[in-house]
């Protein structure tokens, strides 16, 4: 594609590695405009493709997906995408811009930044528009610094202001809300909500009475939440959004709930605790799976010795707690002045295979029919990682994402762009799906004074 061929309005994307190897299919969603891949992010990319992580995996998609573009024509004079655009791979020219750069001419990020100079200069003689897009904030401030137009990659980004939180509240007048404790349900359109969003109706004359309500979609009526009054596996709601919380996890005509929340507000240990009362108590599903990634926070401590469970256990200790706090033994015998047991009051669970306690790293290629899979600390895993494992689901299946999209250890995400934030996104309009955002801290005092000043 010569610059002659730009149209007004059509604008040239440079693309930088770690858009690829975040969205393979980001070459795809560029729609009429044309995409510039410099040959060093091929060679980026080759260094990943052995990598067995999701990395690796997206390395050798996008990799798959060029070698078949390639069959089209030769991508060095471009080839033209599904979206009506165009790709195509650029090659370095000695001395490009090498003036510009002070030291450090041969790093990888030079070299695209280089290319990208040239590029932009050729373009921009023709009217036309270069924009560099790269999810590293550096590389856009050094394409900004450069004179260049320089974006994230915006495609999987939801505007977390705006987020949606699952929770609404309306003022209505006295006798419906007396009607609706009544009668338990109410007619309602719709109108301005999401399937099993969850509406509080204040009485406008007396706000303190309300009615809490779950939107059922195919039936056009408010439902009344149930109050859950004999508590889940001996957990009690000690607030609102918790009761909703436990109101969709309870419920197996929603096989997707996402619970997202600060630090401290209940969101692992609802779901864990209506995850053993469906599995161990009434057997509505065949065993309980709770996977997280695996991110250290803060300098990871290096290799750990021992077995598989061994090394695992320091990152699954969180659910380990939860399961503790919930079964109750080791408070039980510290009551009765004992020692406390060498075996852990949840390893009868974990031998009889009704509870499995794993990292995310094995779920690829798993399929997971009837059972309650809890995803915990799902804003550190990326829109495809968070697709793959939902994908994993068989029939029957319920899945919950919970997560805090504050509070992120990878990287390569942001509160915008992480995997828990897209699929509540994606899903808001879902009849298959529920979600909470949880506010109200429960831990302690201190935890939720922590969670507020610090």
């Amino acid at each position: 594609m010569a610059p002659s061929d730009h149209a007004p309005g059509r604008r040239t994307y440079l693309l930088d590695t770690n858009v690829l190897l975040s969205d393979p299919n980001s070459i795809f969603v560029f729609h009429e405009h044309d995409l510039i891949l410099p040959i060093t992010v091929i060679e980026e990319v080759d260094k990943f493709k052995r990598e067995l992580t999701e990395r690796g995996r997206c390395a050798r998609t996008i990799s798959r997906t060029l070698d078949g573009l390639r069959q089209i024509g030769k991508l060095a004079q471009g080839v033209a995408l599904p979206s009506g655009g165009t790709l195509r791979v650029e090659l370095g020219r000695p001395g490009d811009n090498a003036e510009l750069f002070s030291g450090a001419l041969d790093s990888a990020d030079n070299i695209i930044l280089r290319t990208a100079m040239r590029l932009h200069q050729d373009i921009a003689k023709t009217g036309g528009r270069l924009i560099v897009v790269s999810r590293d904030v550096n590389m856009r401030l050094k394409a900004d610094a450069l004179g260049m137009s320089a974006e994230d990659y915006e495609h999987a980004h939801v505007e977390v202001d705006e987020a949606y939180t699952g929770v609404i509240e309306r003022d209505v007048a006295k006798e419906l809300v007396d009607d609706l404790h009544v009668r338990g349900a109410l007619s309602d359109s719709g109108e301005g909500l999401c399937p099993n969003q969850f509406v509080i109706l204040r009485n406008t004359a007396n706000p303190q009475q309300t009615a809490m309500t779950r939107f059922d979609h195919g039936n056009k009526r408010l439902q009344l939440v149930g109050k859950h009054r004999d508590g889940v596996s001996g957990i009690f709601a000690r607030n609102r959004e918790q009761l909703f919380a436990l109101d969709l996890l309870m419920d197996d005509s929603i096989p997707l709930v996402t619970l997202d929340g600060r630090a401290g507000t209940g969101k692992t240990l609802v779901a864990i605790a209506c995850g053993l009362r469906l599995v161990a108590d009434d057997k509505r599903y065949r065993r309980l799976v709770v996977a997280r990634p695996i991110f250290p926070l803060g300098k990871d401590i290096g290799f750990l010795p021992g077995s598989l469970d061994d090394k695992l256990n320091p990152w699954m200790k969180p659910i380990f707690d939860n399961l503790e706090l919930l079964l109750g033994g080791q408070d039980a015998a510290d009551k009765a002045g004992r020692n406390r047991p060498t075996t852990p009051n949840y390893q009868t669970l974990l031998d009889q295979k009704l509870v499995e306690v794993e990292p995310l790293t094995y779920i690829r290629g798993r399929s997971l029919p009837k059972q309650f899979l809890i995803i915990d600390e799902a804003q550190n895993l990326t829109p495809h990682e968070v697709k793959t494992v939902i994908t994993r689901a068989g029939e029957g299946t319920k899945v919950v994402l919970t997560g805090d999209r504050y509070q992120i250890d990878n990287p390569y995400v942001d509160a915008t762009s992480n995997g828990l934030s897209y699929v509540i996104e994606r899903f808001r309009t879902s009849g298959m799906a529920g979600h909470v955002t949880m506010r109200k801290g429960e831990r302690s005092a201190l935890a939720e004074a922590a969670s507020n000043l610090l």
